[in-house]
């Protein structure tokens, strides 16, 4: 239980780190990072591309750290992989603003964000097989639970910081430094990766490989041997991951601006909105874990992708109300239907590929889907909103996510656990 506990507190704040750039990106970025002149709508939509950066190099994180992790052992791969985040994201909350250093403040900032894609790449592999691997039989999908449980209590800790600085300071303050607090806390994860390089074993299924490698003097090439025989598979596993993607990005980053922004919501409100959702949605995640256990992971996947793009046009009705508690209940809901995927979804990853390219397979399959299902999606919210005007076109395009995921899974097959 050691390493699930491990697992569940890197992933926190691993993504707790990764979520405040999002938060930050939808409230303050605009504002501090791009020129004055340019109108709030195009500011917000710069913003948002930065935040995109760091997906588009979380699959070259989950290449390199992969390789890393079928390689050298799945603790060091991941203990990397947190320093690199803890010190990116420190950084940001150091980085000087337009006024100070003109365009070299959002190249800097882009530099950052591409440093804390690669860190998340690589972390969620080693986050997911330190407990799958270490789980007793029959339970693969109750512990990897505790490695995606790390996505709510990311948001949570994120919005509650951000709440913090905005009820204790004045606006001018926040805006001024108050915003730098988040990021500077993330310094905690450098001592967490120490911890898990010099304190934590390699999962069991590792050593034993490790084992008969050095028996028999074989040295494996993990990044070329899931290209050449699992192609399918990892693109299988990138499309069944961009529903969970896109939609937790859109409910969780992409309602903030744009409930601020359109509705004229206030941003107090949007955030404990976003946490409270969060919040009362999480328990799912464990249930839906466990469940695959007993009833299989594809059957429990299948559900949730069927009623996540359902719910996605009452989704946003509610948050066009502009009001707490329906917002709340959209969040709420849209979440607990998401986390039918997403929490048997690292064993079903694990299960899609043998032990010496699982950390390869795995990691990149999750990690496509961060282009094509997350990073963009709030961007292309933001442009279906200017193009039809109305929020319905962005639920079409959830519903669309849902479909992609919903025939990936399917098509898995025999391969997935039923």
């Amino acid at each position: 239980m050691q390493a699930a506990a491990t697992a569940a507190a890197a992933s926190s704040i691993e993504w707790y780190d990764f979520f405040i750039y999002g938060t930050a990106a939808a409230l303050v970025f605009p504002k501090l990072f791009f020129p004055a002149a340019l109108p709030p709508a195009v500011a917000q939509l710069a913003a948002f591309s930065t935040f995109a950066v760091g997906f588009i190099a979380r699959p070259l994180g989950g290449v390199v750290f992969g390789h890393l992790g079928d390689r050298i052992g799945r603790k060091g791969a991941l203990a990397a992989a947190l320093l690199l985040m803890g010190v990116a994201t420190t950084l940001i909350g150091l980085a000087p603003t337009y006024e100070r250093i003109g365009v070299a403040a959002p190249v800097l900032l882009i530099l950052l964000r591409i440093a804390q894609g690669l860190a998340v790449g690589g972390q969620w592999g080693g986050a997911a097989l330190l407990a799958i691997e270490h789980a007793p039989a029959g339970r693969r999908g109750f512990y990897g639970g505790f490695a995606q449980l790390g996505v709510p209590i990311g948001v949570v800790l994120a919005n509650l910081v951000f709440l913090a600085m905005g009820e204790t300071l004045a606006p001018a303050a926040f805006l001024a430094w108050g915003w730098r607090i988040p990021f500077l806390l993330s310094v905690a994860l450098v001592g967490l990766g120490f911890y898990v390089h010099l304190r934590l074993e390699d999962t069991p299924e590792f050593r034993e490989l490790a084992a008969r490698e050095a028996a028999a003097a074989h040295r494996r090439s993990p990044l070329a041997d899931v290209l050449r025989r699992h192609a399918r598979e990892v693109l299988l596993a990138g499309g069944s991951m961009v529903a969970c993607s896109g939609c937790f990005y859109l409910i969780t980053t992409y309602v903030v601006a744009y409930a601020t922004a359109s509705l004229h919501a206030p941003r107090t409100q949007v955030l404990w909105s976003v946490m409270l959702g969060s919040l009362a949605a999480a328990p799912v995640l464990m249930l839906s874990a466990a469940a695959s256990d007993r009833i299989g992971r594809r059957g429990v996947y299948l559900v949730g992708a069927v009623l996540t793009g359902l719910w996605a046009f009452p989704f946003f009705q509610l948050i066009d109300t502009g009001a707490f508690w329906p917002m709340t209940l959209a969040v709420a809901v849209g979440l607990g239907l998401m986390n039918l995927m997403y929490g048997p979804q690292a064993a079903l990853f694990a299960e899609l590929f043998a032990t010496e390219v699982r950390y390869s397979g795995a990691s990149m399959g999750y990690q496509l889907a961060s282009i094509g299902g997350g990073g963009f999606a709030p961007m292309i919210a933001a442009s279906l909103i200017v193009a039809f005007g109305s929020s319905t076109a962005v639920s079409a395009y959830m519903a669309l996510l849902c479909g992609i995921s919903f025939v990936s899974v399917w098509l898995m097959g025999a391969r997935a656990k039923a």
